[in-house]
């Protein structure tokens, strides 16, 4: 393997789509490319030598509670991304940090100070998912922007500084210049931004118990990456005279929050295209003050990058009432069903479904069809009656809850989960909420979630890590009225959780896995469980019970692809996994003292040697790990 050309690098331009030419060995955006493929070229690593990785280096991020802020720091989520033989990442608490990506040295820091404003308000804790990388192509100077809350900010990539030009002293704040006025401090960002050509887009994040009239709205904008002026937006929430206002009934469009899209989004660079995957409206489990079908909430929507403005929609979700946001980018591939070719767009959900459509004109690639769905007994509910399914390909998960599904492994501890399971209300997918409570599968953290799936253009095969039977208890109830909250509304309300015997779950294993798509037959070609739940094995009810070999792991951290047929994954799981693309087979795994935080990612150093990182661990235990082959074992 010949030294990467670190003049090529030099050269790169960060902002280059898949569809252009690109340094072979780096990994410059989130999802590997703009069109969140998380697909490699690099084959160093490879079918024959996997079993030979070792740990070549690790980077710990530092951080602890901080009594004086009220802040803990939360899951270390983030997948790097490599350019100009620089390594740059967020930690959980928004820090950026440039990396030797073959020592794992640190060359600059960079701390927003995110903590300042209190714990984030979110269930996730203070994760963030990664940055994006932008060059001038008038000066030659790179950036890095971070969106942190509610701030984005450019970094000077070779010193780790503000871009002082940009905004105000290198901040634009992003609570200014929405639809109504918000609380900053109910306004979150995690995913990174999307840049195209000279605009850096962003989206936002709410956190799902932040339930309230005018709570933050979804407002996708973009900025010009130099100066950070607002050059359009796009409402998720249709205002007065705009496409879809109708669908809000009694004027909820004035009001109703969230409908925003914190999952990563992705782009069709060559033809200026942005596709967003938009979150479920306020509040996540009652509709009865948004009556309608709610547009363009739990939808795909293609805008014109340089505008802002609408090419083509599909709501894969009527007035949602489940949480099922969309959750991932969707993957821009091109497929050949029955021999056509097909340049698509593949959004994966929550509810295990999987959509895909020609990304220019938004047809269906398969049809969809409108299917009944059960009626909500929530007064002044009105659930929508159908539901979109797709006819191809087939959920890649366990979809609704029956007794047949309650956990087997013995007789008794199977009574004894179905004895549970009726206390509650049972029923195919898209069930509503209940004020009994609503076994939901999948449940809120899906299916399908924020890492999306890996494609292979070789095969046409799309690799998801699913969470396979880990229900959620939908269940509603009057909250306690506060100042500026809706009145006479139901709300999620705690209960329960989906276990029994503190902590054996409702439902059979597994509990995660990995699914093979064929997308130019619309089919399953495998699945395979992955990962392990150590502290279920160890569980004391479960002393005596034969366990599966594996019980899988819930975790929503996904998986990469590369041309060395091999599929790298975490899952959630105490260890990286490296997967014969072909046939699901384990190939290798390593042992980790934490479990797997982010969606791995590859590079070739300028070294010679192919690299494999993925954030572990988290709180005051974070840390990066990277893999690589030593320098006489690389072949």
């Amino acid at each position: 393997m010949k030294v990467i050309n670190r003049l090529a690098i030099a050269l790169a331009v960060l902002g280059l789509s898949n569809t252009e030419a690109q340094p072979r060995g780096e990994w410059p955006y989130y999802g590997g490319d703009q069109a969140s493929t998380k697909y490699s070229a690099l084959d160093q690593i490879n079918r024959t030598n996997v079993r030979k990785l070792q740990i070549a280096w690790e980077w710990k991020t530092g951080e602890a509670p901080l009594k004086e802020f009220g802040t803990t720091p939360g899951v270390f989520e983030v997948t790097p991304v490599m350019s100009g033989d620089r390594l740059y990442l967020s930690t959980p608490y928004n820090r950026v940090i440039a990396l030797d990506p073959q020592t794992g040295h640190g060359t600059w820091a960079y701390d927003p100070k995110s903590y300042a404003d209190g714990q984030v308000p979110n269930g996730t804790g203070f994760v963030h998912r990664g940055v994006a990388l932008w060059r001038d192509g008038a000066t030659g100077k790179s950036r890095v922007f971070l969106n942190t809350r509610y701030r984005l900010m450019a970094i000077d990539a070779a010193s780790g500084a503000p871009v002082q030009s940009f905004g105000d002293n290198g901040v634009v704040d992003l609570s200014r210049g929405l639809i109504w006025e918000i609380n900053p401090k109910h306004y979150t960002n995690t995913s990174p931004p999307v840049v195209y050509k000279n605009l850096v887009i962003v989206g936002n994040g709410v956190a799902d118990r932040l339930t309230y009239k005018n709570d933050p709205p979804g407002d996708v904008r973009a900025f010009d990456a130099r100066t950070g002026k607002l050059v359009w937006t796009f409402h998720t929430i249709p205002q007065k005279g705009e496409f879809g206002n109708d669908t809000w009934g009694d004027n909820a469009a004035t009001f109703t929050g969230h409908t925003n899209v914190w999952a990563p989004m992705s782009l069709d660079e060559s033809r200026g295209l942005l596709y967003l995957p938009v979150s479920t409206p306020s509040n996540d489990f009652y509709g009865g003050r948004r009556p309608g079908q709610n547009l363009f909430a739990d939808s795909i929507v293609c805008l014109d990058a340089a505008t802002g403005k609408r090419k083509w929609h599909y709501q894969l979700v009527h007035h949602g009432l489940w949480d099922y946001d969309m959750p991932g980018p969707p993957a821009l591939v091109t497929i050949n069903p029955g021999g056509k070719r097909i340049d698509a767009a593949v959004q994966l959900t929550k509810q295990g479904l999987v959509f895909v459509f020609d990304r220019v004109t938004g047809e269906p690639v398969w049809p969809i069809e409108e299917r009944p769905v059960p009626a909500s007994d929530v007064p002044g509910e009105h659930a929508w009656p159908t539901q979109p399914f797709p006819l191809r390909p087939p959920p890649i998960s366990p979809q609704g809850v029956s007794l047949d599904d309650a956990f087997d492994l013995t007789p008794e501890l199977r009574a004894e989960a179905q004895a549970e399971m009726k206390k509650y209300r049972l029923g195919p997918l898209f069930t509503p909420p209940s004020l009994q409570g609503t076994l939901m599968r999948p449940g809120v953290i899906g299916g399908a979630n924020w890492a999306g799936g890996a494609f292979d253009p070789e095969t046409g095969m799309l690799y998801v890590k699913t969470t396979a039977n880990q229900p959620a208890l939908a269940r509603v109830a009057k909250p306690e009225q506060k100042a500026g909250e809706m009145d006479a509304e139901y709300a999620m309300a705690r209960g329960p959780n989906t276990t029994f015997h503190n902590g054996v779950p409702l439902l059979k294993p597994p509990y995660g896995q990995l699914v093979a798509v064929d997308l130019n037959k619309g089919e399953l070609a495998w699945q395979v469980t992955v990962g392990d739940d150590p502290r279920l094995r160890s569980h004391p009810a479960l002393k005596e019970v034969k366990l599966p070999a594996q019980l899988g792991s819930a975790g929503v951290q996904g998986a990469i692809v590369t041309k060395g047929g091999l599929i790298f994954v975490g899952g959630g799981d105490s260890a990286l996994h490296a997967i014969d693309k072909a046939t699901g087979q384990e190939l290798w795994s390593y042992s980790l003292p934490r479990r797997s935080g982010g969606t791995p990612m590859t590079y070739l150093g300028s070294d010679g040697r192919q690299y494999v990182v993925i954030a572990t661990g988290g709180g005051s235990d974070a840390v990066l790990v990277a893999f690589a082959i030593p320098n006489n074992n690389s072949r």
